[in-house]
């Protein structure tokens, strides 16, 4: 019978710390330093500094999955069956939230409506 030794996880907890919290604080960071050629410049009608935070938040939310999910230990299959329609149902949210968006701001700016919030 085979003796089983307890690995200590101690060096990856502190890895996933650490990347998660760079990655926030380079977000923090950006919402308030809030560059101009970030902030000034549009991509799909959104400044670039949005998309960084949309790119980043998706990237924290994949090693959160990976990491404390234990995503990496699993056969591929199994994980992209977790993490594709995660993925796909994330980018449609955005998708939509920015189109919708748009187009109540479109509504509210170019007619005789005014904002009441």
């Amino acid at each position: 019978m085979g003796a089983h030794t307890h690995e200590s996880n101690t060096k990856r907890i502190w890895t996933v710390f650490g990347l998660l919290s760079v990655i926030t604080i380079v977000e923090v960071a950006l919402g308030i330093v809030k560059p101009d050629f970030l902030f000034m410049s549009d991509l799909f009608r959104l400044s670039l500094l949005n998309w960084i935070f949309i790119i980043l938040t998706i990237v924290k939310a994949y090693y959160i999955m990976w990491a404390f999910m234990h995503l990496e230990g699993e056969k591929a299959s199994l994980r992209w069956s977790i993490v594709a329609p995660l993925v796909f149902l994330i980018i449609y949210l955005v998708v939509i939230l920015l189109i919708e968006g748009n187009y109540v701001f479109d509504v509210f700016h170019n007619s005789q409506y005014k904002w009441i919030f």
